[in-house]
């Protein structure tokens, strides 16, 4: 990033949300394992709307699905990797490469999850989901994985999306309900109690 991207996307931290964020400036993970393609709706307190299509490596050997286990992982980075980063950083007036150096966000429990239906390659879903928790950089998340209707722009759709909305699930019901999700656990862990941990 040149000195100017580096103080919009500051600014975009400390008063702005992650709508048309590249989820790759946020996330800590490596590019093999980001299951998050786009923000389409953020409140940084309350929660966010998240999309990933899965790639052909990401089903391979696995019947075209794309598994429960990752879609758990998507919705992980999709809500607590990413709503939580994006608070750190707000908290420590820093970027999220600086956190990046310091911290390994790891998975602390998964309450009860439910599927309904599946994803395949070729689909697109989004993850949308409630915070309802966050602090010592421990984020807890409630929410929901649903196929999108092929062709939905969901920037369009969602650009007047509330809080309220969020907490209802007040989506059209042309969204496919492929997921249920329960205290959703993450905690930034340092990286030398991480160490040690290992």
């Amino acid at each position: 990033m040149t000195a100017k991207e580096r103080a919009d996307y500051f600014d975009i931290i400390q008063n702005g949300n992650l709508v048309g964020v590249d989820p790759a400036n946020l996330l800590l993970h490596g590019p093999t394992k980001r299951l998050v393609n786009a923000y389409h709706w953020h409140s940084p307190n309350k929660g966010i709307v998240a999309s990933y299509s899965p790639t052909e490596r990401d089903v391979e050997d696995h019947f075209n699905v794309f598994r429960g286990v990752d879609q758990v992982e998507a919705f992980a980075q999709a809500t607590i990797v990413s709503c939580a980063t994006f608070l750190q950083c707000r908290k420590q007036s820093c970027l999220p490469d600086v956190l990046r150096d310091s911290f390994v966000p790891a998975f602390i429990s998964i309450g009860n999850v439910s599927f309904q239906n599946y994803l395949e390659f070729g689909d697109t879903f989004i993850s949308i989901g409630n915070i309802t928790f966050w602090k010592w950089r421990q984020m807890v998340c409630d929410g929901r994985i649903y196929r999108v209707p092929k062709g939905l722009n969901l920037d369009h759709y969602f650009k007047d999306f509330t809080d309220e909305r969020l907490l209802n699930y007040d989506i059209s019901s042309d969204f496919i309900k492929v997921a249920e999700l329960h205290d959703i656990t993450g905690r930034a862990i340092l990286i030398e109690q991480f160490n040690k941990l290992a």
